[in-house]
């Protein structure tokens, strides 16, 4: 289950969400998640499909490798829908001894578990055809205003990237950490639940200790390449908008509004 987070990888493949504008693909992902929000209905889920089927197409990444970060979320994605499916009040349509299960559950739950699903894979999108320094300077640039207000924005920017960018090497980690441990003896399938947390726990200190090691490496090559925050520093790539991000743009708005239209009509 570790090798199959795809959140913060990078798939290298030429496409046109590849050679899209980071701050396009931002705001496109910021327009997905507000119009899962913002969705009420089958038909508005229809739409949010067709939206995320063809930025998947358009970014030719296997649909296997971007559907395997799911398998992360299984727990969370059961319990999320079974608490909406059981608790939610309304007309019965069935009941299991003291669970019922009601039309108004069964919707709920139907809608919760597809955002879910939808809120990972189209971040993954982003995340698998964006590198780490054109996410940092995407950031940069979309959040440039609230320098004005004295927020280190270059800074964040970064710490926000180098964290995604951890979530692989870290996953990666773990798993090298795990297999050590069961060459020697370690047991981490057999017991119940709660057995097979317990048994995790002695994997936390070294997974720590190289997490802090792979920190210290990190700023001992940064500050090595003269490193001093953002002020002043040049981009070797600046960002330019090209042709097909302004179309990119009006294609997020006219689905935007699809979206607000179906929920005000539906």
């Amino acid at each position: 289950m570790l090798r199959d987070i795809t959140l913060g990888q990078y798939y290298p493949v030429d496409s046109v969400l590849h050679r899209m504008d980071p701050r396009t693909k931002l705001f496109g992902t910021m327009v997905f998640i507000i119009s899962l929000f913002v969705a009420d209905s089958i038909g508005a889920y229809l739409v949010a499909t067709l939206f995320l089927a063809m930025a998947i197409r358009l970014s030719h990444v296997p649909f296997k490798f971007m559907v395997r970060g799911l398998k992360a979320i299984i727990f969370l994605l059961l319990i999320s829908v079974s608490f909406n499916l059981f608790l939610t009040p309304g007309e019965v349509v069935f009941k299991l001894w003291f669970l019922k299960v009601t039309k108004e559950g069964l919707m709920t739950a139907g809608f919760m578990g597809v955002r879910l699903i939808y809120l990972v894979v189209g971040s993954s999108v982003m995340t698998l055809t964006t590198t780490p320094n054109e996410l940092t300077d995407g950031l940069e640039k979309s959040l440039g205003f609230l320098k004005k207000i004295g927020l280190p924005v270059h800074e964040v920017s970064m710490m926000m990237s180098i964290a995604l960018r951890f979530i692989p090497i870290l996953v990666e980690e773990t798993d090298k950490i795990m297999k050590a441990q069961m060459a020697r003896g370690a047991d981490f399938e057999s017991g119940n639940i709660i057995q097979r947390a317990k048994n995790m726990i002695p994997l936390l200190v070294p997974l720590f200790i190289s997490a802090f090691r792979r920190a210290t490496d990190l700023a001992m090559a940064m500050e090595a390449r003269c490193y001093r925050g953002g002020e002043g520093r040049t981009k070797m790539k600046p960002l330019h908008y090209a042709k097909r991000d302004g179309v990119t743009y009006l294609v997020y708005v006219f689905y935007l509004a699809v979206i607000v239209v179906l929920r005000i009509l539906i």
